[in-house]
């Protein structure tokens, strides 16, 4: 079993969005302990951005933040059907839509330069 690969499919605004998501944790705000207590865990994060990192060539681009921001959105309103804010930390992430639950997948170092972000 160990040998085998699991394979995750992701849309590429999904992809974009989580390696964001992934390289502000990781290396940015340096609290992936503060998130992910089990060190087992950090294992199959560090695989997931680093492939993130050799696949997307956006975060290499120098208009990053606005690509980000359209990705975001189009995957807002994928999810809730209209253009919805930014969750806040106040807010309730659970009430995903159904769609979420059963049709999205589950599931490093961005360069050398911190462009757009």
């Amino acid at each position: 079993m160990e040998d085998e690969a699991i394979i995750i499919r992701l849309t590429p605004d999904q992809a974009f969005v989580l390696s964001d998501w992934l390289y502000q944790v990781m290396f940015q705000s340096d609290d992936l302990e503060g998130i992910v207590r089990d060190r087992a865990v950090w294992s199959p994060i560090y695989a997931i951005s680093g492939t993130l990192d050799t696949t997307l060539s956006e975060i290499f681009m120098p208009d990053y933040s606005q690509r980000l921001d359209a990705a975001k959105e189009r995957l807002r309103v994928r999810m809730y059907g209209e253009a919805a804010e930014s969750t806040g930390p106040d807010e309730n992430t659970t009430a995903a839509p159904q769609a979420h639950q059963t049709e999205w997948g589950t599931a490093g170092n961005h360069g050398e330069s911190d462009q757009g972000r």
